[in-house]
């Protein structure tokens, strides 16, 4: 079997190609076709671990249970999580290759054209449909030498191209007619319709520059889609989520927003719940009187320790911290609330760096890099959080550091694979600190976090109700098909699929 491919990109960086491809996933699986995403290189510090260890982009994990499979590194061959403004950690095929500049990274990147090709045709033997996301912009013309992730990949793929433009951000079409004169003409040719996406307000108003955006493009509008609030994973630096500062919600919690913030997704069953108000904050008059403080990973955990030194945000945790405010570390978070971070090798540029002091802990950068699925049950669990005691929780874990224990107890018991349990994270009093992404997956812990901070404030168990979580993305992934369905011209899609380039 050799699938039929269909790619979407995009005029910028943040069009919504991501939910797009999600949401044709979700389509096409649901009109019983086997379905798989695609994207050659993601740049973005948001990441999940597939069954067998790889890290992928979070964006391609969201894909996956759109299409209803299991992520597979194929599906991200290359991801990109910078480090600095001009540097990235490299990963391929689920693995770290190494630390790049990004003039080295774009001198290195014609080498990895075979890695595409392969990760490409492996999906491609396996399933009807491969939906292709592009990255940022086709018309880079800057970029367009060993271009593999947008018209490059079409190319390789023989894709015909779906592109989108962003309503919202104004100019959509300039965008448009803008990107498709900077292509080449083979590189045009393979744009067979373009979108206009996140739209508000009156269609109708609408289609006189439609009818010009076809005639000056020489393609058909495949569609308007409505700008929707659905709750999905979002790309990490350009998440309308960093921005929220609504306090007034029944339960209050805070998550400091660190420059170089990772996988802030873990916090999203938390803002999914119904009178939980998840804030993310960077300056101390932000903070206010929480009822949990999140630390949340980084790429940069000595760069954004130094950063919270600085900005006070440090000073302010502690202190509410030493009042009985529940602190929450995960990965980078957990490392900075201990004594200290060293960095003997300079993964991170090097030197040591005194913590929060919150956790009795010390961390130590390495060359390996830990990337496993794990699961099991929270420990005995002290202090405010002691309704999270004995739940069940899965989730993975990414990081380079190796973290030495000297004190407290472990916040969680996770399965060692040969049938017993290893100690993992560190609480003490009302902090606690976990490797674990995803530990707010589970239905389970969410509610039992809800109820503790709910007890902890004097209020009734039911003031706060906690979704079904499983039930809950699958119910917005299909909303989200049901808004490409009502919007987007779904026979021309298929005849677009069909007749191919």
């Amino acid at each position: 079997m050799t699938a039929r491919p269909i790619m979407v990109q995009g005029t910028m960086s943040g069009v919504g190609k991501s939910l797009l491809v999600a949401g044709l996933c979700r389509v096409l699986r649901q009109d019983g076709l086997s379905v798989a995403p695609f994207k050659a290189q993601n740049m973005a510090l948001n990441s999940g671990v597939t069954a067998d260890g790889a890290e992928i982009g979070r964006a391609q994990v969201l894909q996956a249970a759109a299409a209803g499979i299991e992520p597979e590194p194929a599906m991200n061959p290359i991801l990109l999580k910078p480090t600095t403004d001009t540097g990235s950690q490299v990963i391929v095929g689920g693995r770290v290759l190494g630390t790049m500049s990004a003039r080295d990274y774009y001198a290195y990147k014609a080498a990895l054209v075979p890695v595409v090709e392969r990760s490409f045709a492996e999906l491609a033997s396996r399933f009807d449909v491969v939906v292709i996301e592009g990255a940022g912009s086709p018309a880079e013309v800057n970029l367009k030498r060993d271009d593999f992730v947008n018209m490059g990949m079409a190319k390789i793929a023989r894709s015909p191209v779906l592109l989108a433009g962003d309503i919202d951000r104004g100019g959509v079409f300039a965008q448009i007619l803008g990107t498709l004169l900077l292509l080449d003409p083979d590189e045009r040719a393979l744009v067979r319709g373009t979108i206009v996406n996140k739209f508000r307000g009156d269609k109708t108003i609408l289609d006189p520059g439609l009818d010009v955006l076809r005639e000056r493009s020489g393609v058909p509008v495949v569609g308007v889609v409505p700008y929707a609030r659905l709750d999905l994973d979002d790309e990490d630096s350009l998440s309308e989520r960093l921005d929220a500062r609504d306090r007034t919600q029944v339960l209050d919690v805070v998550v400091v927003r660190l420059p170089r913030i990772s996988n802030f997704t873990d916090l999203l069953p938390l803002s999914q719940v119904p009178g939980v108000g998840v804030r993310y904050v960077s300056r101390p008059g932000e903070l206010g009187e929480p009822d949990l403080i999140v630390v949340p990973g980084t790429k940069a955990t000595l760069a954004d320790l130094r950063w919270m030194r600085e900005s006070g945000l440090e000073a302010l945790v502690v202190r509410r911290a030493g009042a009985g405010t529940p602190v929450l570390g995960i990965c980078g978070g957990y490392q900075m609330l201990g004594e200290e971070v060293s960095d003997p090798l300079g993964t991170e540029g090097g030197g040591t760096l005194r913590g929060l002091g919150l956790l009795p802990v010390r961390t130590t950068f390495v060359p390996e890099k830990c990337q496993v699925r794990s699961s099991g049950r929270l420990a005995s669990v002290g202090g405010p959080l002691a309704p999270l005691s004995g739940r069940a929780v899965f989730g993975y874990q990414i990081h380079l550091g190796r973290t030495v224990v000297s004190g407290g107890s472990p916040l969680c018991l996770l399965a060692d694979g040969a049938g017993g349990e290893v100690a993992e994270g560190c609480q003490e009093g009302c902090v606690y600190g976990t490797y674990l992404h995803g530990l707010l997956d589970s239905g389970e812990v969410t509610s039992a976090l809800v109820e503790a901070l709910l007890a902890r404030r004097g209020l009734p168990a039911g003031a706060v109700r906690v979704r079904d979580l499983d039930a809950y993305r699958e119910e917005q992934l299909d909303q989200l098909a049901d808004l490409l369905r009502g919007n987007l011209d779904m026979g021309l899609v298929y005849e677009i699929l069909e007749r191919g380039v």
